[in-house]
């Protein structure tokens, strides 16, 4: 039986991946990345390590961040089917969970104005802040499970993204991939179990009856 749940943010428990997807296709456009598919590539990475990796230029940088703080002021969050209904759940099993996400504070206050009771449904959030390296490395995930005081082998870890998926089985848990960005032959293989949303979440056998 899973001892602890550690949830990504964007696409695991609010369904803005849509709308990043379309920023950062955008955002790669404007500024001249050679990647067509560079929403995709940048999933789940911390607005550090994208700006010192595709940014470098400082003038350059400024200018994403101040766009990207831009687009999530006007954001809306809407959940993931089932998400906080599951959140719920483990909480009355005394389950404790986490949000581990690559987002910064600037991002989190935006969503913590448009959804205020979001910081009590977790005993933990960890931010980019938090995370010494940047999804695929494992640190956020081995991060939240010893704050939460649980082995990580015994941590459920919900991610959406390639990177994210990465780093949930680098830190060894039990990894819940959502089909919510990526198709299912793509989010398949890097999980030990994928759903499309929380409303299919009793077919993960660890989690027992749910």
């Amino acid at each position: 039986m899973i001892e602890a749940a550690l949830f990504d943010l964007d696409g695991v428990i609010i369904d803005t991946e849509p709308s990043y997807t379309r920023f950062w296709r955008q955002a790669g456009r404007d500024f001249g990345i050679p990647h067509d598919n560079f929403a995709e590539i940048i999933k789940g990475q911390t607005l550090t390590h994208i700006l010192s990796t595709y940014f470098p230029e400082p003038e350059r940088a400024r200018e994403v961040v101040k766009a990207l703080a831009d687009f999530e002021a006007t954001m809306d969050f809407p959940l993931v089917p089932g998400a906080l209904e599951f959140v719920e759940a483990l909480r009355k099993r005394a389950i404790p969970t986490a949000v581990v996400t690559s987002s910064d504070q600037t991002k989190m206050q935006s969503l913590y104005r448009a959804r205020p009771d979001f910081t009590t449904r977790f005993d933990v959030i960890l931010t980019a802040e938090d995370a010494r390296r940047s999804k695929p490395a494992p640190d956020c995930y081995l991060t939240a499970a010893r704050r939460l005081g649980k082995d990580i082998s015994a941590c459920a870890v919900f991610e959406d993204s390639v990177n994210g998926l990465k780093a949930g089985r680098s830190a060894g848990a039990v990894v819940v991939g959502l089909t919510t960005s990526l198709p299912a032959d793509v989010v398949g293989p890097l999980s030990d179990f994928s759903i499309p949303d929380f409303t299919h979440i009793r077919e993960v056998a660890p989690l027992g009856d749910i």
